[in-house]
């Protein structure tokens, strides 16, 4: 029995209707070009983000090795789910298989679950740096950035990996359409006939500890950060700090702010509507935003982006 034999006779169905917000516009066609214009651009403000940091040496370290990561998180998360919605408005089909759904459940999950303890790693890296900096070649070298990163990428997959199995076998003996434009885990679950209480409470729990355990690293991280540049005497390091911490404390923001509203308000605060609209908040613009964030507030990446033109420039002519 190959996978999607496996995968129908568990979910008692072998699709589902993605219904969407492109029913609830007026506009649809508008509606999925902007989409579409803003999936472009994320994409392409993302590689070049990742292209600016592997080709200036002056960004060969540490906290740019982790905003690069952040960039190829934000373009495969994005890819996960806009492509799909915008065929399926294109061709008019919005059904989706049990195998893809689950799939896209578990590569979402995934993704979110790696930039929550990504996101917690950077300001952990600016910790160091700020607080630290006599020490913090030894503390963030090469290897030690490696490492972090492979523990935010098995902390993420850790979170795919229980929550999309367990998610995708529940029986779906009633409406197949999720008012979703994607298989997000709330949604599906919404489907089932069984009673998912217990699971709800569970993954409510989960959803917690991936929440909080970065926030306590990242506010910690800053509670020193800012009693470090207030002790500061030079102006000119206290702006460099704050500027650079601004910038992350912006991302995070945005990023958590949203996770907050999906996975930790209770169900009387939610809507099919608003869990929408929040949905694309968090996994069409903040991929957009995030290199914006960035290059705009560096002077760094700003430079290396003027260098990068300007020689491009002298070789054409």
């Amino acid at each position: 029995m190959n996978f999607t034999n496996w995968m129908s006779n568990y979910t008692g169905q072998s699709y589902f209707i993605l219904v969407g917000f492109f029913t609830q516009s007026k506009h649809p066609a508008l509606l999925a070009v902007v989409i579409f214009v803003v999936f472009l651009m994320a994409l392409i403000g993302n590689a070049l983000l990742i292209l600016l940091i592997q080709c200036d040496t002056r960004l060969h370290t540490p906290m740019y090795f982790f905003i690069s990561q952040l960039s190829l998180m934000d373009m495969m998360y994005i890819s996960v789910t806009v492509p799909k919605m915008l065929m399926d408005q294109v061709l008019g089909n919005h059904k989706i298989s049990a195998t893809a759904c689950g799939m896209q459940m578990f590569l979402y999950a995934t993704l979110a679950g790696s930039e929550f303890f990504l996101l917690a790693t950077m300001s952990y890296d600016r910790y160091v740096a700020i607080c630290h900096p006599l020490r913090y070649p030894v503390l963030m070298n090469h290897r030690v950035c490696l490492f972090l990163m492979s523990v935010c990428w098995f902390l993420g997959s850790l979170d795919g990996f229980l929550l999309t199995p367990v998610t995708m076998t529940f029986p779906f003996c009633g409406s197949q359409e999720i008012h979703h434009f994607f298989c997000e885990v709330p949604a599906v679950t919404k489907l089932s006939c069984s009673d998912t209480w217990l699971y709800e409470t569970l993954m409510y729990l989960c959803c917690v500890l991936m929440l909080v355990i970065p926030v306590i690293v990242i506010s910690s991280s800053y509670s020193s950060i800012l009693l470090t540049v207030i002790r500061m005497n030079s102006a000119e390091g206290r702006k460099k700090a704050l500027v650079t911490c601004s910038s992350h404390m912006t991302v995070v923001i945005l990023f958590y702010g949203a996770a907050v509203y999906t996975y930790m308000l209770p169900v009387s605060f939610h809507t099919p509507e608003k869990d929408m609209v929040v949905s694309v908040f968090y996994t069409i613009l903040t991929p957009l935003l995030n290199p914006l964030i960035y290059s705009l507030r560096n002077k760094s990446v700003t430079e290396a982006l003027k260098k990068f033109l300007g020689v491009r420039t002298l070789r054409k002519q």
